[in-house]
């Protein structure tokens, strides 16, 4: 397969697109992350989500740590090309860091972010003490 494809993507002035991944099952927006082309390349290929992490200014393989992988069903791209959507079948149950099904938990409540969502599993059982 050429990589043509990519060059339809508006890449930000840092070379990223922001990537959203959704559960294909029920719909539910877990992450928002960012790709640049080798991430998003790599996630085709590979069948799974890759991001590019910029605190650590790398590739990251969703779940390469907490095997919480994101399996890839479907890459959409958005009617500007400037957002990628992941729909995805996401392994373990859990996308977010903190052990929580999605990293949209927080709601605005009387002017305060609240936690409305569970954690599933703690990120210490689930990275370590790191």
């Amino acid at each position: 397969m050429s990589d043509s494809w990519l060059d339809a993507i508006k890449w930000n002035a840092d070379g990223l697109v922001p990537a959203i991944s959704q559960e294909v099952g029920t719909g539910k927006v877990l992450t928002l992350a960012w790709m640049n082309r080798e991430a998003l390349a790599s996630t085709v290929a590979e069948g799974r989500a890759v991001y590019w992490s910029r605190s650590r200014g790398k590739l990251w393989r969703k779940g390469e740590e907490s095997g919480h992988v994101q399996v890839v069903k479907d890459v959409r791209l958005d009617c500007d090309n400037d957002a990628v959507l992941l729909l995805v079948e996401q392994q373990g149950g859990i996308a977010c860091h903190t052990g929580r099904e999605r990293c949209f938990y927080q709601s605005l409540q009387d002017g305060r972010w609240v936690s409305v969502e569970p954690v599933l599993r703690e990120p210490a059982d689930i990275y370590g003490n790191k």
